[in-house]
């Protein structure tokens, strides 16, 4: 089984903030971009915990399709999806982090 804490290692030395939260006692966040994703430690190691979203506050906003557009929703607040929110989202989660990846 990998090292959670080498791998919080790498992805911390990949420009991502590592962070806890209360809300999820089990899992740790990594947020670059104000993308963040939610991981947990598994039998092979670090695992994601549903998919990334956009960092609303102390939650966090998952990319929804409402009335033909997409947003980020956590229960009652939305914040646009824009297409430099939903670029930021794809290069967090290709884990890339270059501009562009």
């Amino acid at each position: 089984m990998p090292d959670p804490a080498e791998q919080l290692q790498r992805i911390y030395l990949a420009g991502f903030e590592i962070q806890t939260f209360e809300r999820y006692p089990r899992a740790v966040g990594v947020i670059r971009d104000n993308v963040i994703a939610l991981l947990e430690t598994s039998s092979s190691g670090l695992r994601l915990i549903g998919e990334p979203g956009w960092r609303m506050g102390e939650v966090m906003g998952v990319l929804v399709n409402e009335n033909g557009r997409q947003v980020f929703r956590a229960k009652q607040e939305v914040v646009q999806a824009t297409p430099e929110r939903i670029e930021a989202l794809r290069c967090a989660a290709s884990g890339k982090t270059s501009i562009g990846c």
